[in-house]
């Protein structure tokens, strides 16, 4: 072999190399940010991350439930409280601290206390709540803090550079239970509405299992390309997890 054509193998090697590296380089690798007893932060992309706070229930033991911050250009979002004051302290501080970000709005997905349970502090801190006007009257018929504002079916709010979507789109897990989209980074927060893989059905106090199904198809239907889903309880995963979910409640 001439000395060119050695040469020109190598470059080729070489660039196969570093495009192979470029593009592994691109999918991003989920890690942990924050550990406490109470609260545990996972970044899930460039600008999205999954907070996990603990409830206690007498049927399930203490279970991990799963939120969603989206922080963008030194602004947050939040969908879901985490399930405690405390915990919900310590999220707060994370945020604004450790972030240097501005909360501002939370957005409770429905109205158990596992999405609005430390609610009061947000609202002490002068960070506004929004949420589906059936959220309110549930959360109002239970006892539990009212969120400040409402929205119908959908709500768009800013984030930085870009933006968020909140949305109703049937009956599931409750009667009232919405989802948080990031468009730009192609992230879903399906909360209760949707099941971590294996996962059983769960608490059906207040659900509407004949439906379930159908609502996850249109939330399928409506984000054919997500690249993640986060759950309200257990492992974030992609579109399989829709999958899962409408075949769990398939009647």
């Amino acid at each position: 072999m001439k000395p060119t054509q050695k040469l020109l193998l190598y470059l080729s090697i070489t660039l196969l190399f570093i495009n192979c590296s470029s593009k592994k380089s691109d999918v991003f690798q989920p890690k942990e940010v924050y550990k406490s007893n109470d609260l545990i932060i996972t970044q899930v992309s460039e600008n999205a991350f999954v907070h996990t706070s603990f409830l206690q229930t007498q049927d399930f033991g203490n279970v991990p439930c799963n939120g969603l911050i989206v922080n963008n250009s030194k602004e947050a979002i939040i969908f879901d409280t985490p399930t405690n004051t405390k915990s919900s302290e310590e999220l707060i501080k994370w945020i604004t601290e450790t972030q240097q970000s501005k909360i501002y709005a939370v957005i409770p997905t429905h109205f158990h206390n596992d999405c609005l349970g430390g609610l009061t502090i947000f609202h002490s801190k002068n960070i506004p709540s929004y949420a589906n006007f059936k959220t309110i009257e549930f959360a109002k018929e239970n006892n539990e803090t009212l969120p400040q504002n409402s929205f119908n079916d959908s709500l768009v709010l800013n984030v930085g550079n870009e933006k968020i979507i909140a949305k109703f789109y049937g009956e599931g897990h409750t009667k009232d239970n919405v989802v948080g989209y990031f468009p730009s980074e192609n992230v879903l927060f399906g909360g209760c509405l949707i099941k971590e893989l294996k996962a059983n059905k769960g608490y059906l106090g207040d659900a509407n299992t004949t439906v379930w199904s159908n609502t996850v198809e249109k939330i399928k239907k409506e984000y054919p390309n997500l690249k993640i889903v986060v759950p309200g309880h257990g492992e974030t995963g992609n579109q399989k997890l829709l999958d899962y979910t409408i075949k769990l409640f398939k009647n």
